[in-house]
């Protein structure tokens, strides 16, 4: 098929086409994907390298799910009725040449590894149909690197959801220069239509908000560096400022430092010139001690003490014995997430 036959195909695409999707991936934000398009009475495959992969995001779905519906009812019946209900529109494989076949979009949200994701586009490329639009859900990889090794380049876009997903109304969507307008609003109503706002910008490092947010707490952290004032000092000056509930510095910590290098690498090796994109010298410290933030249970601030959790979780238990349980529950938690990191 010559090119503009394609974008032929590409300018016939419009919000009412979007009535299937495919997510290879159902991770955090992958499963969250697959949640809000069965809510919206959307036919959505999920697709996972194996079963027991299928079944644990199908219990977590079904969990996200029942949380979801117990506010909205009272009555265990209708709550069991409504996720039954919801759980129709969701079919799982492990084969993601079959998923793409008659698919209207298929989004990719496997973890962030360039080669992995680009081979997964080019296995499906050829299986699934012509007018279907490839997006990705990549927080940090250029988009161009992928639609420019694809056969749809017009119809290539960047998805980015923010975590987690049923609950955040904003998404990015990434075009890159031939991207096909159509197919922009394409993707801009299908995210209206499951009830996000979706927000449009060009293929740079970061997109608009990683860029912005990580710049911001960088130069917190190079403040504190530099002593111009302690991270405790900074976090608290920034959330009565702002009206944030979590400072800078603490933010990094629940981002994980190991996440925040990692995107800054990937984005310096577009921009290496650009000093936002310097990697802060006591995160490189962290990282290579294990020291990650809330998931290894220690960055700038500990969270594995007894200190974090009276100031955090106590004033929830009013009984002693309720209070003492649930510190043990959350120590070994804490324990755990430190070991496996």
């Amino acid at each position: 098929m010559s090119t503009s036959n394609k974008m032929m195909k590409a300018v016939n695409v419009t919000k009412k086409n979007i009535k299937t999707i495919t997510v290879i991936g159902g991770g955090r934000i992958g499963s969250g994907l697959v949640q809000i398009a069965a809510q919206n009475a959307q036919k959505v495959i999920l697709v996972e390298t194996n079963q027991e992969l299928l079944k644990k995001s199908a219990e977590k779905i079904i969990e996200n799910l029942t949380e979801y519906a117990r506010e909205m009812y009272k009555d265990k019946a209708d709550v069991k009725k409504y996720i039954e209900n919801t759980m129709e529109f969701v079919t799982g494989t492990t084969n993601p040449k079959r998923a793409v076949r008659e698919t209207d979009l298929v989004i990719e949200a496997i973890h962030e590894d360039f080669d992995e994701k680009r081979n997964l586009f080019k296995l499906i490329d050829k299986s699934a149909p012509e007018d279907t639009i490839f997006a990705t859900t990549t927080n940090s990889l250029t988009i161009g690197g992928f639609a420019q090794k694809s056969t749809r380049v017009e119809r290539f876009v960047g998805i980015h959801f923010f975590y987690p997903v049923p609950e955040t109304k904003l998404v990015e969507i990434i075009k890159v220069s031939i991207t096909n307008k159509n197919i922009v609003d394409a993707i801009s109503a299908w995210c209206k239509n499951i009830g996000k706002i979706p927000v449009i910008c060009n293929d740079s490092a970061g997109f608009i908000v990683n860029r912005l947010l990580l710049s911001y707490i960088t130069e917190a952290i190079r403040m504190m560096e530099r002593a111009d004032a302690s991270a405790n000092d900074i976090d608290t000056a920034m959330k009565l400022a702002t009206g944030s509930p979590i400072g800078p510095i603490q933010l990094a910590d629940y981002m994980g430092h190991d996440n925040i290098l990692k995107l800054i690498e990937n984005w310096r090796s577009r921009e290496p010139e650009n000093r936002l994109f310097a990697p802060c010298a006591s995160q490189k410290y962290l990282v290579q001690r294990g020291m990650l933030g809330v998931k290894s249970g220690q960055g700038y601030y500990k969270y594995n003490d007894l200190k974090y959790w009276v100031t955090t979780f106590s004033h929830r238990f009013k009984n002693k014995s309720d209070w003492l349980r649930q510190y043990q529950i959350w120590k070994r938690a804490a324990e755990k997430r430190r070991a496996n990191n």
